[in-house]
């Protein structure tokens, strides 16, 4: 397996859980702004969205968007998902809130004029922060770190890069899933390659 990635962007979140899984394969290189991939070559002939992440399997098929990637890791891997017989719903539920609700609006910030920015801010953090009571001492779904909390780690540390007044729940979070041996693997490798 291939996964196509930028350093510490949203593609992070399908290389922490892939590692967790205990997945074999190779990362990829993505420069977003010339779109050429490590190696040489068009990234747009391997995803014409031209945004991470991209997952390419050993049969040659291609999945992209963070949602679909870390579920059909989780779908492999069902120690990564929720439990119960909704658990695979609600980690779809969760993956569908922070791709639609909370990481949309890192991109849009960054991109806003300034006087729009307070107003991004304040909807990602209002978002954001229906989580905080779910992370504050443990992850998203209890004691089991899974697939939305690899995401959901990516969107809160780049906010607190930003440096965004997170709920206080989140310092924590952020701590405890950085220092798990899979992130900080996923985080050494991608400034290695």
């Amino acid at each position: 397996m291939k996964l196509y990635y930028a350093p510490e962007f949203s593609s992070l979140a399908d290389h922490i859980t892939m590692l967790e899984a205990g997945f074999k394969f190779h990362i990829i290189r993505v420069d977003l702004k010339t779109k050429e991939i490590e190696g040489g070559g068009s990234y747009f002939e391997i995803n014409p969205k031209g945004y991470v992440p991209t997952l390419v399997l050993d049969d040659g098929q291609v999945l992209t968007e963070n949602v679909a990637i870390l579920t059909w890791v989780a779908d492999r891997e069902p120690t990564l998902a929720p439990s119960g017989d909704l658990g695979r719903y609600r980690l779809v539920e969760m993956l569908s809130f922070i791709a639609t609700e909370i990481h949309k609006r890192l991109p849009l910030y960054l991109s806003a004029p300034e006087d729009f920015k307070p107003h991004v801010r304040k909807d990602f953090l209002r978002f954001i922060g229906l989580l905080a009571d779910r992370v504050e001492n443990g992850y998203l779904f209890g004691d089991t770190f899974g697939p939305a909390d690899a995401y959901l780690f990516v969107m809160a540390r780049g906010a607190a890069q930003l440096e965004f007044a997170l709920p206080a729940p989140f310092a924590g979070y952020i701590a405890r899933v950085e220092a798990r041996p899979c992130v900080q693997e996923a985080l050494r490798r991608e400034r290695e390659n």
